[in-house]
């Protein structure tokens, strides 16, 4: 596979996000000569313990998250950030753990949007969404360049194609911008070489600024 960066899109300050600002950057992806090839879905699921003994509270990460990638369709992947450990594993793990009643869903997030061939890089750009309410959370874009898959010899070609992708997307005078935070993915055991376990991670940190981003917003209404 190529090497992914994935995004979220910060409002200004005092702005939230709605579908309006999600069809023009879609819109946008097309003005550059992006060709749609379809939909994608990612979801990314919080997991909390099922404690009989508050005593063993200790044990167990108090919260970890599960993701799956249209990539990999056959794998599930977990992520705990607080110990910096992500595993993959085969999708029949999830009903496996429903079985167990070791751990039970907190809440799930469904990523879910456009995909656009761009020459060598593939754009998906998505919202966010809360599977419970349907209610918009977040925007965020993949950015992937398919013919490298090491970090760091792609890094100068990740930068100048983000470059142009926010210049084009000025034009259109939106309340925010898409911001770009690349996890110290060696605290994780994680290579130069690119893997869905890279992208796993990413989620797992793009879910948390926009939990924070929500969170500021809420601040300032109250």
């Amino acid at each position: 596979m190529g090497i992914k960066w994935v995004l979220h899109w910060q409002p200004n300050a005092g702005n939230t996000i709605n579908s309006q600002i999600l069809n023009e950057i879609s819109q946008c992806a097309e003005s550059i000569n992006g060709v749609k090839e379809g939909r994608w879905k990612a979801t990314l699921t919080f997991y909390k313990p099922m404690l009989r003994e508050q005593a063993s509270t200790a044990e167990f990460p108090r919260e970890f998250l599960g993701i799956s990638v249209p990539e990999q369709p056959n794998k599930y992947y977990f992520v705990i950030r607080g110990q910096k450990i992500v595993l993959e594993a085969e999708q029949t793990i999830q009903t496996i753990m429903e079985k167990l009643q070791s751990y039970k869903t907190r809440v799930s997030l469904n990523f879910e949007g456009s995909q656009y061939q761009l020459g060598d890089f593939q754009l998906r750009v998505g919202k966010a969404i809360l599977m419970q309410s349907e209610s918009l959370r977040g925007i965020v874009m993949e950015m992937e360049y398919l013919p490298i898959s090491s970090l760091d010899k792609s890094r100068q070609i990740m930068e100048e194609f983000f470059d142009i992708w926010q210049e084009a997307l000025s034009k259109r005078s939106l309340p925010g911008h898409f911001t770009h935070v690349e996890p110290n993915f060696t605290e994780y055991g994680l290579s130069d070489n690119y893997t869905s376990q890279h992208t796993a991670v990413q989620y797992a940190m793009v879910t948390a600024q926009l939990i924070a981003s929500a969170q500021a917003v809420q601040a300032v209404r109250n």
